[in-house]
């Protein structure tokens, strides 16, 4: 039996994205092993909704990386996470719900704040949301993956309580991965749990999948080549450490 079967069958893993590009960023070396090796890995990535006619900090979000007030956002990044899934190897799924700038979060200081007034029910949607699609497949669920919320961005927070509840409820296997590139900046927390070294074919995969997330990577990295660095020299960290079988004879203490 290979590592990514279990009882005869692929193994399925599900990672709970809350951007278009966090499970990428994060785990996108782990991702694309785990596809390599025959594993069923499906990418659930939460806020991904089109709210037409964006105002104020919400508009300023595309505006601030050169795109025009007509432009949908959001199709362009769901198109940009089409592409880098498939360049991970995995199956990707968008959920309708609005980020967190659609939802009364009117700056970018307030992302990182007190849950707004009216999302503090936040977590508990999402929560059922990701229990219909964890109801939809045809078996069990033998890993779930999900970040820590380094950085305290309020849809992380949303996505780290939804799926600690649903492990818990469900008694999944979950770990949690470093989020990046938040795990990167000055001051950052240090990550919890254990580090994986992803191998130089994965590296390759995660890269050329980040590569497609361009609306992001003037933000978010200053540019591709130093996304390029950053992440080929970031090992991948999870808590609680991965099991055996997803992290490979590559995982370090």
């Amino acid at each position: 039996m290979s590592p990514a079967e279990t009882a005869g069958r692929a193994v399925r893993v599900v990672a709970v994205s809350p951007h278009l590009d966090d499970a990428a960023f994060s785990a996108g070396g782990l991702l694309a092993g785990l596809a390599a090796a025959g594993a069923e890995v499906h990418v659930v990535t939460v806020f991904t909704a089109t709210v037409p006619g964006p105002t104020g900090f919400a508009l300023a979000c595309q505006t601030d990386k050169g795109l025009p007030p007509e432009a949908d956002y959001m199709a362009l990044r769901r198109a940009e996470d089409a592409a880098a899934t498939a360049a991970l190897g995995v199956r990707g799924r968008h959920l309708p719900l609005a980020e967190a700038p659609h939802r009364g979060y009117g700056s970018p200081a307030a992302l990182f704040g007190p849950v707004a007034p009216g999302d503090e029910d936040g977590p508990d949607v999402v929560r059922a949301a990701l229990a219909e699609v964890l109801d939809g497949f045809p078996g069990p669920v033998d890993l779930l993956l999900g970040p820590q919320a380094l950085g305290d961005h309020v849809d992380h927070r949303h996505v780290r309580a939804a799926v600690d509840a649903l492990a818990h409820d469900r008694g999944l296997p979950l770990a949690r991965w470093a989020d990046t590139p938040y795990v990167l900046r000055p001051g950052a927390d240090a990550p919890a749990g254990s580090p994986r070294y992803p191998t130089g074919e994965e590296l390759d995969a995660k890269v050329e999948a980040c590569a497609a997330y361009a609306t992001q990577l003037g933000f978010q990295f200053d540019g591709p080549a130093a996304m390029t660095r950053a992440l080929r020299a970031l090992p991948e960290s999870f808590d609680p450490p991965l099991p055996v079988r997803a992290a490979g004879p590559h995982a370090g203490d």
